[in-house]
């Protein structure tokens, strides 16, 4: 597609870090305003948000290096181009949730209500950022012959990621894309319909994202590393996320607080 945008003399602009970082700055705004909504302190959440991208972008690239630790050992240069390509998503969630608990706790932030503004900012910052993978050629599909397949061309592409030309491959990007925002319709949905308790939304989100993740990553062609050598690492990871979230939804609807709602929130 368009790994790079142009250069600005010495220094090259890409296409994902600038949908990234649109895809960052879009979450980050629709989860103040449903923090605001919702009653939370504006300084607080906006702090929250920043530690989240820092400890996400961190995250992704570390578990990233974990995954691919042989190749990286035996071609130390390539380190490099891990700037310019994306990192693994789980990588950066787990490590962004571990973070923002720390400072929820810390700052006395309501856990629950908190991870429930921003659950449907993560996944529009997912939806975004899926289309940067597309334009960078990173997180490409298997070979097919579907007619929706997509080939690419950039030499830029195979260099920086190894991205395999003139193949027609599945759009795994795009399919990540709907995806995520199939499931933030299905979030705010389920919103709008009420009858909801504290939690809900964010735990939702980790049993649909984790689901459509494992049947995707059915059509990634990527090297992602393994675990056991029968799953890939984001299909172990949520594996692990799947059942862990219908457990807690279950004992958080029998014991969960309700759901304020949008009224409720703007008295408070």
């Amino acid at each position: 597609m368009f790994p790079k945008l142009f250069d600005l003399g010495p220094i090259s602009i890409y296409t994902y870090g600038v949908l990234l970082a649109s895809a960052y700055l879009a979450g980050l705004r629709y989860a103040t305003l449903r923090a605001e909504a919702r009653g939370l302190d504006r300084d607080r959440i906006m702090d929250l948000g920043i530690y989240i991208i820092i400890s996400a972008l961190v995250g992704a690239k570390l578990l990233l290096i974990v995954v691919e630790f042989d190749h990286y050992r035996q071609n130390p240069a390539e380190i490099g181009t891990i700037l310019r390509s994306g990192g693994v998503f789980y990588g950066g969630l787990i490590t962004s949730v571990g973070v923002a608990f720390w400072y929820m706790r810390r700052h006395g932030l309501p856990v629950w209500a908190t991870c429930d503004a921003f659950a449907p900012g993560i996944v529009l910052g997912q939806a975004v950022g899926r289309i940067g993978c597309l334009m960078a050629g990173c997180c490409y599909g298997k070979p097919t012959e579907l007619p929706w397949g997509i080939t690419f061309t950039n030499p830029l592409a195979m260099a920086n990621i190894g991205t395999p030309l003139g193949v027609s491959l599945h759009p795994t990007q795009l399919y990540e894309s709907g995806a995520a925002l199939l499931v933030l319709g299905g979030l705010l949905l389920a919103e709008r319909r009420g009858n909801g308790f504290t939690g809900r939304t964010f735990w939702t989100y980790l049993l649909l994202y984790p689901t459509a993740r494992f049947i995707i990553e059915f059509y990634r062609g990527d090297p992602r590393g393994t675990v056991f050598d029968l799953v890939s690492t984001s299909q172990f990871v949520s594996l692990l996320l799947i059942p862990t979230s219908i457990v807690v939804l279950i004992v958080l609807g029998r014991s969960g607080t309700p759901e304020p709602t949008q009224t409720e929130a703007r008295v408070a």
